[in-house]
């Protein structure tokens, strides 16, 4: 095998692999071989006539697409590798006229990785974000855990914003009561807003056993066509109005939520952990205002093949999210009356800005030449096995040897991340 390299611009390569006679030859006795069972002859037993005779029976290149087929799926990684060239989408071919004894040329073109340098990305100028901690937010983390560990009691007194009420209701539209507008003892936050707008409104106010017509108009872009627009009654009735009990927050409740004794050290603890989350997100936000920076100060050409397989990696993931909810793809988009053709349309500014960016910080990361350890990997493994409940060893087999080099990749991409952030000027 031959390769050469006709030209290579625009982000896109062309380039001859030239097959010898003999690599041609070997390929199709190899074809003969594995095929040679499927073909009935007669005065041959299956399987045992001679590649002359089928070749006289059904054509001289009855092996010839299989054995060409196998050759370039052989050799076009081997030329690619020999040309240096790092393809990102699947290439188009032009096969030559097979004739015998002579080689077989194959015209290769396919878009690849563009060239480009990226600029600027030291000494980026970005603003500072605070990473403060007040008493106040303190006495709110603390709130918020007494909140999260209150408790409802039935009230004896008319339904007020922030109750939670048990109800039954039936839908009607005019004379006709709809389908899925029926439930029995349904729980209801007044003023949670997760109802049809107005709604739980009409319920403040109710008594425990009251009936009550609740008059709602459904939104004109409501997911159900037959009831989008249209004025509706919800025949209602109350069977119970809780409300909240918050818990005392004292030393008490301390030693009831947590292993502390006292508020003071409830109150240290809670401190140190929102000054350590806030300085994390802080960090985290002022890394990104780097990328953001290097990114609108580099103007680089980002192939559309690049994008259409972010948007499959975006759609792919989002599916995986819908899953774990149980539903799919297909389902999501019927609920939403739209195709995965407008997904794709609507998220494209949004691949693209993830691809030019993973491509800049990727030059960065090569260019500056990190290294990473087998340890580092080993550690990265470690922590992802610990967060997907695993064992290292499992996560390895689930991720695949091969694609451990991922892994290296992504922790040198970090690196670039931290080098640009450590660079920068941070007013």
């Amino acid at each position: 095998m031959k390769a050469t390299l006709l030209s290579k611009e625009n982000n896109e390569a062309k380039f001859r692999i030239e097959i010898t006679p003999e690599e041609f030859e070997n390929a199709v006795v190899a074809v003969y071989k594995k095929e040679k069972d499927k073909f009935q002859i007669d005065g041959f037993r299956k399987g045992k006539a001679p590649r002359s005779i089928i070749e006289a029976h059904y054509g001289e290149g009855v092996f010839y697409e299989d054995a060409v087929n196998n050759l370039f799926s052989l050799q076009y990684p081997l030329a690619i590798d020999e040309l240096d060239l790092q393809v990102i989408d699947y290439p188009r071919t032009e096969f030559g006229q097979i004739k015998k004894g002579e080689p077989l040329e194959v015209t290769v073109t396919v878009a690849v990785y563009p060239e480009f340098e990226v600029t600027g990305y030291t000494g980026v100028e970005i603003e500072k974000v605070s990473a403060e901690v007040t008493d106040e937010d303190v006495d709110q983390e603390i709130a918020d855990m007494a909140k999260r560990n209150s408790r409802m009691v039935e009230v004896d007194r008319p339904a007020k914003e922030g109750d939670t009420v048990l109800i039954d209701y039936e839908g009607w539209v005019g004379d006709e009561q709809f389908e899925g507008g029926t439930a029995e003892r349904q729980p209801l936050k007044l003023g949670s807003d997760t109802f049809i707008p107005g709604f739980e409104d009409q319920l403040i106010g109710a008594v425990k056993d009251e009936e009550r017509d609740v008059k709602v108009t459904f939104p004109e872009e409501y997911h159900a066509e037959n009831l989008a627009g249209k004025e509706a009654v919800f025949k209602c009735k109350v069977h119970e109005i809780k409300e909240q009990e918050m818990p005392e927050i004292n030393d008490e409740f301390v030693k009831d939520i947590s292993e502390f004794d006292t508020l003071d050290e409830l109150k240290a603890d809670t401190r140190e952990k929102l000054e350590k989350s806030r300085q994390e997100k802080a960090e985290t936000s002022m890394k990104n205002s780097v990328i953001e920076a290097v990114f609108n100060a580099n103007e680089i050409d980002v192939p559309d093949p690049m994008v259409d397989q972010e948007l499959d990696s975006m759609l792919n993931e989002f599916d995986q999210q819908l899953r774990a909810q149980g539903m799919d793809l297909n389902t999501y988009f019927k609920y939403i009356g739209k195709e995965p053709a407008d997904f794709r349309t609507e998220m494209r500014d949004e691949a693209f800005k993830k691809t030019k960016t993973r491509m800049l910080v990727t030059w960065i990361a090569d260019h500056e030449d990190f290294d990473v350890s087998d340890e580092e990997v080993s550690q990265e493994l470690e922590n992802m096995a610990q967060q997907y409940g695993l064992e290292k060893d499992k996560l390895v087999e689930i991720i695949g040897a091969e694609n451990i080099n991922m892994i290296r990749g992504d922790i040198k991409v970090r690196k670039a991340v931290d080098y640009m952030y450590d660079n920068a000027v941070i007013k």
